[in-house]
């Protein structure tokens, strides 16, 4: 059985707290009762083993156990974490999606039929070896989301051999590689596992103290509005042991002041992706953005500037885009990096590169800089074409407070030629109100 191992874990800490979500602890114990009575109704609704099922849900007990209800019936699970809004019906038609489940406000679990047909090839594979399966869909950041679908009998492997019992926050979303990371990390481990209300700079804050949460995984966007609103200092933060960052590209500025802000906690780089899980990893200092990214069942390599991952945890395929393995079996991420000896400098998608006249441009390198300055809350750097350079270098920024827009693009301009060279420097800064980041908190530049 897939989940054995979980259910080891949880026969051993039948009373521990599994989940503590809106001031509710649920037992291992109890949780698990929850995934029997979740069985029997998909035995009650005919609903098929190998079916393909959405949960429609952000965390709460009730999803945990319905997505573990999901894996030891065989059956392959499609978190769709809210918000999803206009894209929803277009994510139940890419995954294929059978039956869609929810929970109404009182915990009653809804299953409905929809008139989709599942009849993928990687869909087939799962059925024909009576495996559970996984799809999850990538941001789509620059055109249609594709569809990853995963074997949950590779992707737990990483999950058998237990580690430390830290309470732990799940911030990131329940259909995000590095959110379902955190789950089973947790659940392997028998911690606890605490549910935000919301994921507000204050409220993730506040149920830290309130909690005693002793690890925060999070992401570079998060943990800058975190410090910017000063909700760290507002509240008692002192049980965080650990704080892991990851999704998108750190800024240098933001990891020194996170640094000096949690003087006594442990800065972590994570390094996963949609279609290969989450790997280990291990920053070579607080204030460092070298990192070492690896371990058990996952090979790294560099190809012209490029990371490439092997892993036993890879992804089957795309329901709706071709194989991006390369014939050996590697994994191209799209990740430019920089190797200094066994660590890793992560510059950023090879996509978001900016081409000035032939000079490359690295959005993250200027977004550090210009984070350096007061008064910014976000930014996001992009190129923009132009007819004799190739492109430009524009910068979008959110304020804290207002300011004369003249103002800020004289000193962010000023600033950054100071500590850029010139084909880096933006020639426009453009002021907005909106999020400069997405759900999942990474930095939206196109």
């Amino acid at each position: 059985m897939p989940l054995d191992f979980l259910r080891k874990v949880f026969s051993e800490f039948p009373q521990e707290a599994a989940v503590i979500h809106q001031a509710e602890a649920v037992s291992f114990a109890g949780l698990s009762g929850r995934m029997e009575a979740i069985r029997s109704r998909l035995v009650q609704q005919g609903v098929p083993r190998g079916a393909v099922v959405a949960i429609e849900s952000g965390y709460s007990p009730d999803a945990i156990a319905m997505l573990l209800a999901l894996i030891e019936y065989g059956a392959i699970a499609v978190p769709l974490a809210p918000p999803v809004g206009p894209t929803r019906g277009a994510l139940l038609q890419l995954g294929q999606v059978e039956y869609r489940s929810s929970f109404d406000l009182s915990g009653v679990l809804r299953i409905e039929r929809t008139d989709i047909a599942a009849g993928h090839q990687l869909y087939k594979a799962l059925r024909s070896e009576g495996h559970p399966g996984l799809t999850l869909f990538t941001s789509g950041s620059s055109g249609e989301p594709k569809a990853v679908v995963h074997d949950m009998t590779r992707l737990l492997r990483k999950y058998h051999v237990r580690r430390h019992r830290l309470r732990t926050m799940l911030f990131l979303l329940f259909d995000h590689i590095g959110g379902l990371d955190t789950l089973f990390q947790s659940l392997s481990n028998a911690c606890t596992s605490v549910i935000p209300r919301d994921r507000t700079p204050e409220s993730v804050a506040a149920t830290i103290e309130r909690h005693q949460v002793q690890v925060l995984p999070s992401s570079p966007s998060f943990l800058t509005m975190l410090l910017l609103s000063g909700a760290n200092l507002r509240h008692d933060l002192s049980s965080l042991r650990y704080i892991t960052y990851g999704a998108e590209v750190m800024p240098a500025s933001t990891l020194g002041l996170l640094a000096r802000a949690f003087p006594t906690v442990k800065l972590m780089q994570k390094y996963g992706l949609t279609e290969l899980g989450t790997l280990r990893s291990q920053s070579q200092a607080n204030d460092s953005l070298l990192v070492r990214i690896g371990g058990e069942g996952f090979e790294t390599r560099i190809v012209d500037g490029i990371l490439q991952v092997r892993a036993e945890s890879s992804m089957l395929g795309y329901l709706n885009a071709p194989s991006p393995f390369t014939e050996d079996g590697w994994f191209i991420t799209g990740d430019m990096v920089e190797q200094q000896g066994e660590f890793l400098r992560i510059q950023g998608r090879a996509s978001d590169l900016i081409n000035v006249g032939g000079q490359k441009v690295h959005p993250s390198e200027v977004e550090s800089v210009i984070h350096e300055l007061d008064n910014i809350s976000e930014v996001a750097v992009s190129g923009r074409p132009h007819p004799f350079m190739g492109q430009v270098v524009i910068a979008r920024i959110v304020l804290v407070s207002p300011e004369d827009a003249r103002e800020l693009e004289q000193r962010v301009r000023q600033h950054c030629r100071t500590r850029l060279k010139p084909y880096q420097v933006p020639v426009q800064v453009v002021l907005t109100e909106g999020l400069l980041h997405t759900e999942r908190d990474k930095v939206t530049r196109r």
